[in-house]
């Protein structure tokens, strides 16, 4: 099985392929120059189809699709757009598209997108012509749960399928919260209990939380990790109340960070890539040593992976869609970008690294392709 990593990065789109030993690694690219790529996305229903997000220079935010495994692209001829405003209703416009999922297994053809502003859309022909999901972006609550912006804007991102039933669905919206719907997007619920929000006046609130990254084990989808502004946290439907795993992080190190993944068959192992936190939020690796921990207990306890990566003076961030696995159990590869335009690479699951590109453009998003 041959694979490739994609790269989405503030200016183009690169691959990463291995070469025929195995050994190493060979950068391809740019596509897309100039453009800002936020997620680049193969349909596991069909290979051979990526969809990539993009904000052009000249025509603003858009969708592109391939059916050869990304040698040529076309455009959406619908790309995604909220409905046109009423009268004295205030309209809104789609500034990014910046997450794409594919749709359940048996919805072949089926994306969804999550935009800034904060907006689902939802494809039926294989990312060709998008419609807003009226559901979730004309809720009579949709002001209240997303009552602002990070300083990146508001983000809809973490947009789960449950593989058992495809009108389950789980979104996360930065600044917002989780949000769950059972009716196919008809209807949305807040799922946040259990999680802080320590910058609003009452941390304890339903929504207006602020969830970096949540990730649906694919083969125990009642399992949820998240990684929050304000830390690590798992959930076990149908329970409705987050479990801060964080706690168990080193507190020198802390559990905050942007990245959350999974391994692709056991849902005790994930993997984090903690950032500083602290009250200036300068979103850097901690003390510039960057480093990966990885639970196999479901966030009792965390194991730092640091081998083969810089030792000091690293100040590096990692973004919420820069982190992947390659889905080889049982010894997974594990991935990362940074905002450096660095790749690294994980073998054993991240017990070493060694980095396989440098010197790209600030880096958002690493996904893995067969």
């Amino acid at each position: 099985m041959t694979s490739a990593l994609w790269i989405g990065t503030r200016k183009g789109a690169f691959t990463l392929r291995p070469d025929a030993r195995g050994r190493g690694w060979k950068l391809s690219g740019p596509q897309f120059l100039g453009h800002i790529i936020h997620h680049v996305v193969q349909d596991p229903r069909e290979p051979r189809v990526l969809l990539l997000a993009a904000k052009t220079g000249h025509l603003g935010p858009t969708v592109y699709r391939s059916s050869d495994r990304g040698r040529t692209w076309k455009e959406a001829a619908q790309p995604p757009a909220f409905r046109k405003a009423a009268d004295g209703e205030e309209a809104r416009a789609v500034e990014r598209v910046f997450w794409l999922t594919p749709g359940h297994a048996c919805e072949r053809g089926t994306w969804y997108a999550g935009t800034s502003p904060a907006g689902l859309f939802r494809s039926e022909d294989g990312g060709g012509r998008w419609q807003p999901v009226a559901g979730f972006n004309d809720h009579a609550m949709r002001p209240k749960w997303v009552p602002f912006g990070t300083p990146d804007g508001q983000l809809l991102h973490s947009i789960s399928v449950d593989p058992r039933d495809p009108q389950h669905l789980y979104i996360a919206i930065s600044i917002g919260g989780v949000f769950e719907s059972t009716d196919g997007g008809a209807d949305w619920a807040p799922l946040n209990e259990g999680c802080a929000a320590d910058f609003m006046p009452d941390p304890n609130v339903p929504y207006g939380h602020d969830p970096h990254c949540v990730a649906l084990h694919p083969g125990a989808p009642d399992r949820l990790y998240q990684q929050n502004h304000c830390g690590i946290y798992r959930l076990d439907r149908p329970e409705r109340c987050w479990v801060r795993i964080g706690r168990a992080m080193p507190k020198k190190v802390g559990d905050i960070g942007f990245p959350i993944v999974v391994h692709p068959s056991d849902p005790q192992t994930a993997w984090v890539l903690p950032m500083d936190g602290q009250t200036v939020w300068p979103r850097t690796s901690i003390a510039g040593k960057p480093a990966v921990y990885r639970t196999s207990d479901g966030g009792k306890s965390w194991r730092r992976l640091d081998r083969g990566l810089p030792q000091s003076q690293a100040w590096l961030t990692v973004l919420r869609q820069a982190m992947c696995t390659d889905g080889r159990a049982p010894r997974v590869g594990v991935y990362f970008g940074t905002t450096g335009g660095e790749v690294w690479a994980g073998a054993g699951g991240g017990e070493s690294w060694r980095c396989i590109a440098r010197h790209l453009p600030e880096i958002y998003s690493v996904t893995h392709a067969v």
